[in-house]
């Protein structure tokens, strides 16, 4: 029997954000409206220019709503100081960045423990920890290469390990196949599946149709909007708000959605 969730991992509502440069202004975002519940599988799709790195640069708390408000494991994080904002992160998201951002100085192992060197945890149980880690995408053999020693696919399977160490809420994953040839790209959409039926939740951020198509429910932005959401089969066109909003109403009736249905 699936568990019926008393609240959502992400409530966002009315979340608006504008960019502003002199006189000029631009809209990125304008009332959007999302939910997240545990364990599920989420993505946002949308060309360059759609807003959906917007989207994600504030879900990831990387940058601030101007309108609305934005609960994140029942916490209200709308307006932080850049010192709690980096305290959230570190505590509630786990990042996995297109271009890996993993440090070239240090080695891999070294570089999936930095989110424990960051809570202060001692060397010792950082790298016990992160060999650890290492081990569950099959780079344990890696430990010690640099990350120019290593493929592209290596390389996103050690910030997946790097994303995981810190057992966040969330992983958000910003176009993480975008630097990978297809049979990388399939392995580690592989692994975000083995993840999602470990209990995760996962949102990911793509314009790669094929690697949305993987997920349980899935979003599209245009103009700073969500236009529409597709949950199995079958597609919604997203005009208001009204559709998010109800599922308020479908999770306490029924529980949260299944993944990959």
């Amino acid at each position: 029997m699936t568990k019926v969730r008393s609240q959502p991992l992400i409530h966002m509502q009315g979340v608006g954000k504008t960019y502003r440069t002199g006189e000029i202004s631009y809209k990125a975002l304008s009332d959007l409206n999302l939910e997240v519940w545990p364990g599920e599988y989420v993505a946002i799709v949308g060309p360059s220019g759609s807003g959906k790195s917007t989207c994600m640069n504030i879900i990831g708390l990387l940058d601030s709503l101007d309108e609305g408000s934005y609960i994140l494991a029942g916490e209200n994080v709308s307006m932080l100081s850049e010192e709690a904002k980096a305290h959230y992160r570190n505590r509630f998201i786990g990042f996995i960045f297109q271009s890996f951002n993993l440090l070239p100085e240090l080695s891999l192992l070294d570089n999936v423990a930095l989110p424990l060197f960051y809570a202060n945890v001692s060397e010792q149980k950082r790298r016990a920890k992160a060999l650890d880690y290492l081990d569950q995408v099959g780079l344990a053999d890696y430990a010690w290469h640099k990350p120019t020693e290593l493929s592209g696919g290596q390389k996103q399977r050690g910030a997946i390990a790097r994303a995981l160490i810190n057992e966040p809420a969330l992983l958000l994953a910003d176009e993480p196949t975008g630097n990978l040839d297809s049979h990388s790209a399939q392995e580690v959409l592989g692994y975000f599946d083995e993840l999602i039926a470990q209990g995760r939740t996962i949102v990911l951020i793509t314009h790669d149709e094929s690697a949305a198509a993987r997920a349980g429910r899935r979003l599209r932005i245009l103009d700073g909007h969500i236009q529409e959401i597709a949950l199995s089969d079958q597609t919604y066109t997203k005009l208001d708000k009204s559709f998010l909003l109800s599922q308020d109403t479908h999770h306490t009736q029924e529980g949260r959605p299944g993944q990959n249905e």
